[in-house]
């Protein structure tokens, strides 16, 4: 659970609560990673392949998923793929350590939100962790918008 976007708090930044699902097969950066989001009062889960993250979304809220582009079995570009067919809202950001801006392009047209290259700064995460959450939030309330309008249309 994070805390208000409001800016700095011991230096680091808070932003408001919502959930982020982090995939990849290093275990060591995993886990790494997921010490770092915890310690900034991240609501964070950790799986180390695309067939995990896909049953762990089919069994809990998510709005947010940092994918590794690169892993063994179901890789990143297919793991995007159904994940998008699961839930289309939910915001993913590739994570890649090789430059391969190409993965890069066809992850943002199958609807990656963006991506981030390894090892990357932990602010600049949290930025776009947040940024992501504020489209899927948007998107949500679209939703809802339009909804109510049919509702009272009928």
């Amino acid at each position: 659970m994070f805390k208000p976007a409001s800016g700095r708090l011991g230096g680091m930044i808070q932003v408001e609560a919502f959930n982020v699902l982090f995939v990849d097969d290093e275990v060591e950066f995993l886990d790494t990673l997921l010490k770092r989001m915890k310690k900034r009062n991240v609501n964070v889960s950790g799986v180390k392949s695309g067939e995990e993250a896909l049953k762990f979304v089919d069994q809990e809220q998510v709005d947010v998923v940092v994918l590794d582009v690169r892993m063994p079995g179901m890789d990143g570009i297919e793991t995007l793929r159904q994940l998008k067919k699961r839930d289309p809202l939910i915001e993913v950001i590739m994570l890649t350590g090789h430059a391969s801006v190409e993965v890069a392009v066809e992850g943002m047209e199958l609807g990656a939100f963006d991506y981030l290259m390894k090892p990357m700064d932990i602010d600049e995460l949290l930025y776009k962790l947040q940024d992501a959450h504020k489209k899927k939030s948007i998107q949500e309330e679209k939703i809802k918008n339009m909804e109510a309008m049919m509702v009272q249309g009928r």
